[in-house]
């Protein structure tokens, strides 16, 4: 049995690096590298879960197309489950070309693709019963599984005995809790970052917006606040933490590592603090190489960073 199942987006990044000046219309611009990777949310949170050792299913749709073929080969050659990937000979897999600056920071160019066809009917839901924890990645991103259908697969999954969570992106759109308060009764976490869970509740104070999302129904909340670490609160407790200090390089896939080591401590049965504290070193971790997964590190090495954060 696999202890995580992550269904969500799955993108083809190329990574561009660094690029502070952009070149202008008709010129070019030159970059030291630019190299693949997978990318989306339920990719990079599945790929951090295995090499802390976490076995994981990967759940989502990308097309029959090379980038479809890149995002699956490299899933499946990090140890991760891939039969669960539902390929579409009529969409293109989902990519992105991402920009990233000397200081880390980044920039897109986004093609929603075969993520925006993903619907509840071709799901197999046997993978989903028969794993502890079902964790959906980029909420927002898929619009024709966000909302109802959503609702429908964590609800679902509770009644099976599975353990639910979901994590935000950025809703372009607009709709915010308009698409995600059905789905919040059926959450026992939800780890949305600190701009996306402001929108959402419309509060600035973490404990305020933690506060909003417990009061929907959800059982823990964890909140991603970048440079400012973290806030983690449930109906019994609370705790915010900093960041681990160190050399950053691209905050790609920083956001879904950290939710990677906070469902590591939800499958080991770790209190909130500890939790939080190696949540907080696997997205530290993250930070520290080019592309959203390259720089996550063994169990071992992630406790000792964990370990440093005071």
């Amino acid at each position: 049995m696999h202890e995580v199942t992550c269904l969500g987006i799955l993108v083809a990044d190329a990574v561009c690096w660094p690029i502070d000046e952009y070149p202008k219309r008709g010129q070019l611009a030159l970059v030291d590298q630019i190299s693949m990777h997978t990318g989306g949310c339920a990719a990079n949170t599945g790929t951090a879960l295995a090499k802390l050792g976490v076995a994981t299913t990967i759940m989502g749709k990308v097309g029959t197309d090379p980038f479809g073929d890149f995002v699956v080969n490299a899933l499946g050659a990090r140890g991760l489950s891939t039969g669960s990937i539902i390929r579409d000979p009529d969409a293109q897999t989902s990519a992105t070309a991402i920009m990233v600056q000397n200081d880390g920071e980044r920039s897109f160019v986004h093609c929603v693709g075969a993520n925006a066809k993903l619907r509840e009917s071709e799901l197999d839901f046997g993978t989903i019963e028969a794993s502890r924890i079902l964790h959906i990645a980029g909420t927002f991103l898929m619009p024709g599984f966000d909302g109802e259908a959503t609702a429908s697969v964590l609800r679902r999954a509770r009644e099976a005995g599975v353990t639910t969570c979901l994590d935000t992106a950025w809703d372009s759109r607009g709709n915010w809790m308009k698409l995600l308060e059905c789905c919040l009764p059926h959450l026992d976490y939800c780890v949305p970052s600190y701009e996306e869970a402001q929108q959402l509740t419309g509060k600035t104070a973490p404990e305020d917006i933690a506060q909003v999302l417990l009061d929907h129904g959800v059982g823990t909340v964890g909140i991603k606040m970048g440079g400012e670490g973290c806030y983690v609160q449930n109906s019994t407790g609370s705790v915010r933490l900093p960041v681990c200090q160190v050399d950053a390089l691209d905050a790609t896939g920083a956001g879904d590592a950290f939710v990677a080591g906070f469902l590591t401590g939800v499958v080991k049965g770790w209190d909130l603090e500890a939790t939080a504290r190696f949540a907080n070193a696997v997205g530290a971790s993250c930070v520290t190489a080019l592309g959203a997964s390259a720089g996550i590190r063994s169990f071992e090495e992630t406790m000792a960073l964990a370990d440093t954060l005071k």
